[in-house]
């Protein structure tokens, strides 16, 4: 690692990133907006793994960290991050991948600033924020990678990992990274991991899988229990879109395999088959014109960002207004640039501190399906 510390000077930075409304289709609210496929084999091969039924206190912890043998080695889509020993410093770039450190009470040395849903022009979510400053950090390390990755500001911060479990780095990205410390990136598609796989491989490039695996399932638990008080989701069919009123000849449907659509499914809803026989191997997303609209029409549910005139304007559209959901008013419209938008690409952080917003809304949805 320490050869890869020693390139931290002048590395040029990667092209600029699309815009802020690209971003909000295409990555999820990440960060850079790359859809380069790896060719890799999507694995993790630790040489050995942590029990599964660990929790992540400090006992579990010290189990945790003897069970994980070094060098560790994780595949993903870009290559593989070998990893010698157990990390001291690390590093996340991207969406969200702070949440998983921080979660499992590991204070990174210096992660992605967020670039959606910050109303207190602070850098951070709100869940982000109060998890810095229940471990005691006040002015943590904020990498401005808006306009690109900041690989000198990366390399400045002397990681030994860095965490990029769901992001969207290109291949090129990755080689220069790679030249820093490891790197953990996405196993298949940029831009398409769960939370859960979020979890799952950031953990591990920690060093923590038995926590980590505890994290997934206290998470889990967490849902299971929240959603138990609105039995009226269950089962329901539903989509989460993007619909801008400035133009309503087309919108975008996010996919089962995009973490917004994965996470309807937590919720107990699921995808119709007319919308999911349209999805085509490896995409996240769906562009539908106006005129075929009715691949909503046995959709009980629509999820998108706008404001409080988008449901008006959707129903009194000549096209979009015959689908039922909307002339039902059985929408529901997340304030675009709110902590709530952003939390549509889960973490753990997030998913504990908007849910009740959340489920309350889609329980009132609810209530419209079939007028």
């Amino acid at each position: 690692m320490n050869t890869q510390r020693n390139t931290r000077r002048k590395i040029a930075l990667p092209t600029m990133f699309a815009s802020l409304a690209l971003m909000l289709l295409l990555a999820g609210c990440g960060g850079n907006n790359n859809n380069n496929n790896g060719s890799a084999s999507p694995s993790a091969s630790p040489s050995e793994s942590a029990p599964a039924s660990a929790s992540a206190s400090s006992e579990a912890s010290a189990s945790s960290e003897s069970a994980v043998q070094y060098p560790l080695t994780i595949k993903h889509a870009l290559g593989e991050a070998v990893i010698e020993k157990k990390p001291e410093r690390v590093v996340t770039i991207s969406w969200a991948n702070q949440d998983v450190a921080l979660a499992l009470g590991v204070v990174p040395v210096g992660f992605s600033e967020a670039n959606y849903g910050v109303q207190d022009g602070s850098g951070l979510l709100p869940w982000t924020k109060q998890k810095l400053e229940e471990l005691g950090v006040t002015a943590p390390n904020l990498f401005k990678d808006t306009d690109g990755l900041d690989f000198e500001a990366i390399s400045d911060a002397e990681p030994d990992v860095i965490l990029a479990a769901y992001s969207g780095i290109t291949q090129e990205d990755y080689a220069t990274l790679s030249k820093i410390a490891p790197v953990v990136a996405y196993q298949t598609t940029p831009w398409v991991t769960s939370w859960r796989e979020q979890i799952q491989y950031d953990s591990l490039g920690m060093g923590l899988q038995a926590e980590g695996e505890q994290l997934i399932k206290d998470t889990e638990k967490f849902i299971e229990e929240k959603v138990a008080a609105y039995p009226e989701l269950q089962g329901k069919t539903a989509a989460f879109a993007y619909i801008s009123a400035a133009d309503l000849s087309s919108f975008y449907v996010y996919t089962p395999g995009d973490p917004r659509g994965d996470f309807l499914t937590d919720l107990g809803m699921k995808y119709s088959e007319n919308v999911t026989s349209k999805v085509e191997a490896g995409s996240f997303y769906l562009t539908v014109s106006a005129e075929n609209a009715d691949i909503l029409n046995d959709t009980d549910i629509i999820v998108t960002y706008g404001d409080d005139k988008l449901l008006a304007a959707l129903q009194a559209d000549p096209l979009l207004g015959k689908v039922p959901a909307i002339a039902n008013g059985a929408v529901v419209v997340i304030g675009d640039g709110t902590p709530l938008a952003a939390s549509g690409t889960p973490s753990p952080l997030s998913i504990q501190y908007t849910l009740d917003e959340y489920l309350g809304l889609l329980g009132e949805a609810a209530k419209k399906v079939n007028g």
